[in-house]
């Protein structure tokens, strides 16, 4: 998927077209992790869909949730769905962010090649 260390730069319109599918892949991923969140609360908590939204956001975003757990399957699955939550936001940056690190990697890479060639 990534250029390799003796392949050149990849131009700036691609490397665009990378990042950007790689920030759709990272939203898709937020945004079925929310679903996921809501629907969860949804069953196990019985709150309406605009809390559950509310709670599953929260914690997605790292905050933790804002209504206190009633029943013990909510207690177990708001637990889970932190720490998948914690998990997931690591992951998404991952992704988001590989192909900006890539490039640094790639073109501090090439730049340190050409300086010890011309030596």
């Amino acid at each position: 998927m990534y250029e390799r260390r003796t392949d050149p730069l990849l131009p700036r319109r691609e490397f665009m077209s990378r990042l950007a599918k790689n920030t759709v892949l990272g939203l898709a991923v937020v945004a079925a992790s929310l679903l996921a969140g809501m629907a969860g609360f949804h069953v196990f908590e019985k709150l309406d869909w605009l809390q559950s939204f509310l709670n599953a956001s929260m914690l997605l975003g790292g905050m933790g949730p804002v209504d206190p757990s009633r029943t013990v399957a909510g207690k177990l699955f708001s637990g889970l769905y932190a720490l998948y939550c914690g998990f997931a936001v690591l992951g998404i940056a991952g992704v988001v962010f590989a192909p900006i690190f890539h490039r640094f990697l790639h073109r501090f890479h090439l730049e340190g090649s050409s300086r010890g060639k011309s030596s």
